[in-house]
């Protein structure tokens, strides 16, 4: 008879960070520039395989943030790094801006196929999120001839002056910089936890009503005529916002919205997309076509990239108009066409059903422990909300502070998003038995933080 192998667990054998990690924390405070928004552990990485971290001290963690959403296949997926090591020894740049390689059209029509964009569709290939978000806007403005945008409170998009324009989900990541620099009009987003005008419990038509009557029948008959509008910048779930799901109703919406003013609607998919919700895309829980799409994150497995997808009729802008050295970059492409294999093969319907497990697990934990509020989301991208009682439902971040480094110091790795809310982005390679193991640990990590 044989006995099963024990479920690998996360292991602590310094205090942490330990004295290695200690002294490159010292060390990054002395050489590294301030502003990187760290959270309130600090773990210093040396090696990782694919849920497993592992810091310079020796510790093991169990990850489930994936580096904010990046690591899609799981760290140093096999395939991803062999696809990456065969492209490096081949080619590394060339410069596609200037010149011209297979690489950047293969990719090009394998995202036509996947992406909900209307086919046919162009790409341009950026570095990372908020470039391809920078694409997005020069895109609408050159081809309505228009220069508005609408975003969303606590929405995120980036933090280079034009995506900062769109971004709203802190005021840290604003202050200092004066006015912005595009003209943005922010509107409440619908969260069904919190109404965007009462701050109740509301439904999804309900809040979904309230935010575009706001729309249509305050903002464009008072500050900003629709036919002034270039784009509608949307996340189908605000991830920096506390990975908050759009209703349905909202969504639709804003898409016949678009279709009447002659706006386009672009949508955010730099954290949502590439498998992260159980789909390839957010967009498709909602059957939502969007004129655009920005992509990042998860789409290389942790390569640098970027991209932005358009109706090909709206890509029509001449050479010189914008382009980037390194964007469509070889070995980023390779990593990006493996990843995007493994994830059609696979871990899509991964996400989806071990996301569902998760999802259950946590909602279980929400019954035993009144502090959590709220818990949302698809796939693995689901969002659990701290509150102080579930009276009153007042938002409790100081809380979820705490849960954060109670989880660091019992192996397990997950952050913050919005400004009371927990992420869960594990590598969507997560198993059943691994979410029990972190939903062990989240459990004793709610106790110890509640005192």
């Amino acid at each position: 008879m044989s006995i099963a192998a024990p479920t690998k667990r996360p292991e602590i054998r310094t205090e942490l960070p330990g004295p290695v990690g200690r002294e490159i924390v010292e060390a990054d405070a002395r050489w590294v520039t301030p502003s990187y928004p760290r959270p309130s552990f600090q773990l210093v990485v040396e090696r990782a395989a694919g849920v497993w971290v592992e810091d310079v001290d020796g510790n093991t963690f169990l990850d489930c943030n994936a580096g904010v959403a990046v690591c899609s296949t799981g760290h140093c997926h096999p395939e991803v790094v062999r696809a990456i090591q065969e492209q490096a020894a081949r080619l590394i740049h060339m410069c596609g801006t200037d010149f011209y390689y297979r690489h950047m059209p293969d990719l090009a029509r394998v995202l036509d196929r996947i992406v909900p964009v209307p086919s046919p569709t162009k790409t341009h290939f950026a570095n990372s999120g908020t470039e391809a978000v920078e694409t997005a806007l020069k895109l609408a403005m050159h081809s309505t001839g228009r220069e508005k945008f609408i975003a969303f409170f606590n929405s995120f998009h980036g933090r280079t002056l034009g995506s900062l324009s769109l971004t709203s989900s802190k005021v840290a990541q604003r202050r200092g910089f004066k006015r912005q620099l595009l003209d943005v009009v922010h509107v409440p987003y619908p969260n069904t936890f919190r109404h965007p005008f009462t701050g109740e419990r509301t439904d999804g038509p309900t809040a979904s009503a309230a935010v575009l009557d706001w729309i249509e029948q305050r903002l464009f008959q008072t500050t900003t005529p629709p036919e002034e509008v270039a784009g509608i910048v949307v996340e189908a779930v605000q991830g920096e916002g506390g990975y908050v799901p759009a209703p349905r109703e909202f969504l639709q919406g804003l898409r016949r919205i678009c279709d009447e003013h002659g706006i386009l609607l672009i949508v955010d998919e730099v954290q949502s997309g590439m498998g992260r919700t159980g789909k390839m895309f957010a967009c498709e829980h909602y059957d939502l076509k969007p004129d655009i799409i920005t992509l990042a994150k998860g789409i290389a497995s942790g390569v640098p990239m970027g991209a932005c997808v358009a109706r090909a009729d709206l890509m029509d802008w001449k050479p010189g108009a914008h382009a980037s050295t390194f964007g469509g970059n070889p070995v980023a492409i390779a990593a990006a066409l493996k990843t995007i294999e493994l994830l059609e093969r696979e871990l899509v319907a991964n996400s989806a059903e071990v996301g569902a497990y998760l999802k259950d697990g946590l909602r279980g934990l929400a019954r035993k422990h009144d502090c959590i509020g709220d818990v949302r989301g698809f796939g693995m991208m689901l969002g659990v909300e701290f509150v102080t009682d579930r009276a009153t439902l007042a938002p409790a971040p100081e809380l979820r502070d705490r849960v954060e480094v109670e989880c660091y110091r019992r192996g397990l790795i997950i952050l913050g998003a919005g400004y009371n809310t927990i992420r869960w982005s594990p590598p969507l390679i997560l198993t059943r038995e691994q979410t029990d193991v972190a939903l062990e640990i989240f459990d004793e990590a709610i106790s110890a933080a509640k005192g």
